[in-house]
């Protein structure tokens, strides 16, 4: 990465993984990534440094927009990288604006890293493959509900500190990424992971947030979606029980419902997404961010 220093620029040079800026009438800005190269699939986030809180600060990746937050004496923002993007360098570019102040900006480049993904060969019946057409609408118009859910984006931080696991015990969950392969075909990749766990287990909100969507679909089963602001949700699927309502504010740790093998499923089981708008992530990534309050 490389930018110009010069007055009213924060100039870009990489330096430990960092972005930093050039010296701007007595003051230093600079933005740092978290992770300096961030996997495909990963939750990323950059955090420009020695910021007002008051200044509002912009900025996009690949084109793509990021939503700031006030943040350890400057302010941040997350990016989501979805699991299917191409690996590869991508533009990004940030500008503070205060006021009475010509703006200030960095430019520069983050690359993707390829990650490799299991492959899965599943058998499952007929009827849960080869969907009829009534049950092939159905799934597309959930799949749509779904991705206008995770397009709007709530203007207020309300997820704090790290995020929890949603069930107990210590065993990692599993599949993300996985290219499954169901009866022959080559199907969409695993978007969250599995827990496997006994049904009935307790499932518990990984962040505070906002209950966004309580529903039955077919895929997915009975799930809860959880909106936990600025474009960042966590997705339950396949419960046995639901113990929230839509609308709802969540605390970190508070019961959502419990584990079961509601929708397309071989038994029971938790998947466990997250979404940063219609990016699918890594939620162990999501459990690893290292954002503190």
């Amino acid at each position: 990465m490389s930018g110009v220093a010069r007055a009213g620029v924060l100039a870009g040079c990489v330096v430990a993984g960092a972005l930093a800026g050039g010296a701007l009438a007595g003051e230093r800005a600079d933005v740092v990534w978290h992770p300096t190269h961030p996997r495909v699939g990963d939750v990323a986030w950059l955090h420009v440094r020695n910021v007002p809180e008051a200044a509002r600060v912009e900025g996009s990746v690949d084109g793509r927009p990021l939503t700031f937050f006030p943040y350890a004496g400057g302010h941040a923002a997350l990016l989501g990288i979805d699991l299917e993007a191409k690996p590869g360098a991508r533009p990004w570019g940030v500008a503070v604006l205060e006021p009475e102040r010509e703006p200030r900006t960095a430019r520069g480049t983050v690359r993707f890293v390829p990650r490799r993904f299991p492959v899965e060969r599943l058998t499952l019946p007929r009827p849960m493959v080869e969907l009829d057409p009534d049950t092939e609408r159905r799934a597309v118009a959930e799949a749509q509900r779904l991705t206008a859910v995770f397009r709007a984006i709530t203007a207020d931080r309300l997820w704090r500190g790290r995020f929890t696991r949603p069930v107990g015990g210590t065993l990692p969950g599993t599949g993300f990424g996985a290219r499954r392969i169901i009866n022959g075909a080559p199907r969409s990749p695993h978007g969250g992971i599995d827990y496997s766990m006994p049904l009935g287990t307790p499932v518990v909100a990984a962040n505070t947030g906002r209950v966004a969507l309580v529903d039955e679909f077919f895929f997915p089963g009975r799930l809860v979606v959880l909106d936990h602001g600025l474009g960042l949700y966590t997705l339950y699927f396949h419960l046995d029980s639901v113990t929230v309502s839509e609308g709802e504010r969540v605390e970190r740790g508070q019961t959502l419902g419990s584990v079961g093998a509601s929708g397309r499923a071989t038994g029971p089981h938790l998947h466990f997404g997250a979404q940063v708008g219609t990016a699918r992530v890594d939620p162990a990534a999501l459990l690893g961010l290292a954002l503190g309050d």
